[in-house]
């Protein structure tokens, strides 16, 4: 059996994936996979995406230079979930220009945004765009 196949993907052939720092262990962001996508991360060994709203193959870091290395993948116990573990080139892996695209934390009711802009999104895309 193809290892592609033992993944349970979505009616619409896709997987959900964690990219989570290897150093610190810090979870950076979530996107989607298809098998295209998951194949060429292995065979590239960097991490590139099923873009839904590009409706395309999108290589982490095409646009902003934030290229993601994939160390390491991981198939949770249901086989639909892949945690990636890789190396965040630049460390930004938000298109807002953070570390981590999960910035935002529930105090009290309100989201809060808890982590520094690392760069200004205009800086590393000339207008701000998602990657």
């Amino acid at each position: 059996m193809n290892w592609l196949d033992e993944i349970r993907w979505t009616e619409d052939g896709l997987v959900p994936v964690i990219a989570q720092d290897a150093a610190s262990g810090k979870v950076l962001m979530f996107a989607w996979m298809n098998r295209e996508s998951l194949a060429l991360t292995v065979e590239e060994g960097r991490a590139v995406y099923w873009s839904r709203s590009r409706g395309r193959l999108w290589r982490k870091g095409e646009e902003s230079g934030h290229v993601q290395q994939v160390h390491e993948l991981r198939l949770d116990c249901d086989g639909d979930v892949i945690l990636m573990k890789i190396e965040q080139i630049g460390g930004i892996s938000c298109h807002t220009g953070r570390e981590s695209c999960f910035y935002r934390r529930l105090d009290e009711g309100q989201w809060t945004e808890t982590d520094p802009v690392l760069k200004d999104p205009k800086a590393i895309y000339g207008q701000a765009k998602p990657g």
